[in-house]
């Protein structure tokens, strides 16, 4: 499983964002792709005043500005019976 993150180096949420996901990496065995929202910028129309934004691998958006731990733990658990 793979989830997106819209992250800028600058940003402290995203910093934060991200230590918060690694926590949970380990125990549910997701991948991370960070991705730096100014370097792409058919994403900044929609998620520029956002970031962070956390997707699923559909890119579908999970939570923004802070981890939505309930919304994160839902995503996993449904990818996870997915499988």
């Amino acid at each position: 499983m793979k989830l997106i993150l819209l992250y800028r180096d600058y940003c402290s949420l995203c910093k934060e964002m991200l230590q918060q996901l690694k926590e949970y990496q380990t125990q549910y065995k997701f991948e991370i792709i960070i991705k730096d929202i100014d370097e792409h910028e058919d994403l900044l129309p929609q998620y520029d005043e956002l970031v962070p934004v956390l997707l699923n691998e559909n890119n579908k958006e999970i939570c923004h500005w802070h981890l939505d731990t309930a919304l994160l733990l839902k995503e996993l658990y449904a990818r996870r019976n997915a499988d």
